[in-house]
């Protein structure tokens, strides 16, 4: 699956989208939560959540108004 494996590393690419695995590989966040450790908007941090999402590199679970965001370990198995 190459798109796959490119989507990953478009993702990798990025140091804040590796800081923000680093922080989902110890807890699963919310992007109010993820947000908190940024310097930038809850709408950023959301774009680059989407981006690692597409990568496959973390999964999204929505509970009720809430999307928890947690590290998709079998994702990292292209990289």
């Amino acid at each position: 699956m190459p798109d796959q494996t490119q989507n990953a590393f478009r993702a990798l690419a990025d140091p804040t989208r590796r800081d923000i695995m680093r922080l989902l590989s110890a807890n699963a966040l919310t992007i109010a939560e993820v947000s908190t450790h940024f310097d930038m908007t809850r709408a950023a941090v959301k774009k680059h959540l989407t981006v690692l999402s597409d990568g496959g590199l973390i999964t999204v679970e929505t509970r009720g108004r809430e999307r928890i965001n947690r590290i998709n370990p079998s994702g990292l198995a292209p990289v």
